[in-house]
């Protein structure tokens, strides 16, 4: 694998790119503060633009690592971050990425989020050289599987009480797509 960092990529709607700290008030508004978002998500909402700033500072910091994979989901007529999507686990060993994504509840059912996952598959595997990207999601959250499924994702089985997220320990479904299968 050959670790390049987070890149910008563009879509037809969309701009996937490295998070400032200017972004720190629209997360807030669009994602980070609402309940919806993180219902099925391991960290709760911001109470507070002061822990969104944390968090962001955290992730701007971490861009100086060539490993580190983290993108603003920016809506192009927006012009502003609507969302995140990232490889929340990497593991060198066995050249496998874990992606993890939310998006604010306005853009949901849009085909949003498939349209930056997509690209960041492809930039895993022709960019960094990863052989297996995988994700999964709560099964009380199958719209996430939808998601998956559109970006050419297999399902591999639910892992029964296998994970746990802000609604306590719950079944997980995996996802996965190795590069040959693209």
């Amino acid at each position: 694998m050959k670790h390049v960092g987070t890149k910008t990529i563009e879509t037809d709607r969309l701009i996937l790119r490295r998070f400032t700290m200017e972004d720190a008030e629209p997360m807030f508004r669009n994602w980070a503060s609402d309940e919806r978002v993180t219902k099925f998500l391991i960290w709760p909402p911001h109470a507070n633009i002061d822990v969104t700033r944390m968090v962001l500072n955290e992730w701007v910091n971490s861009y100086a690592n060539d490993n580190y994979y983290q993108w603003a989901i920016e809506l192009k007529e927006l012009r502003e971050p609507i969302g995140s999507i990232s490889v929340v686990h990497l593991d060198d060993k066995t050249m496998k990425a874990h992606i993890g994504y939310c998006i604010g509840a306005d853009w949901w059912h849009k085909g949003i989020m498939s349209e930056a996952l997509k690209p960041v598959i492809n930039y895993m595997f022709d960019e960094v050289g990863v052989q297996r990207v995988e994700a999964r999601h709560d099964t009380n959250n199958p719209h996430s599987g939808d998601v998956m499924r559109k970006c050419g994702m297999k399902y591999e089985g639910t892992l029964r009480r296998s994970d746990w997220n802000n609604q306590g320990i719950v079944d997980a479904c995996y996802y996965a797509i190795l590069a040959d299968e693209r």
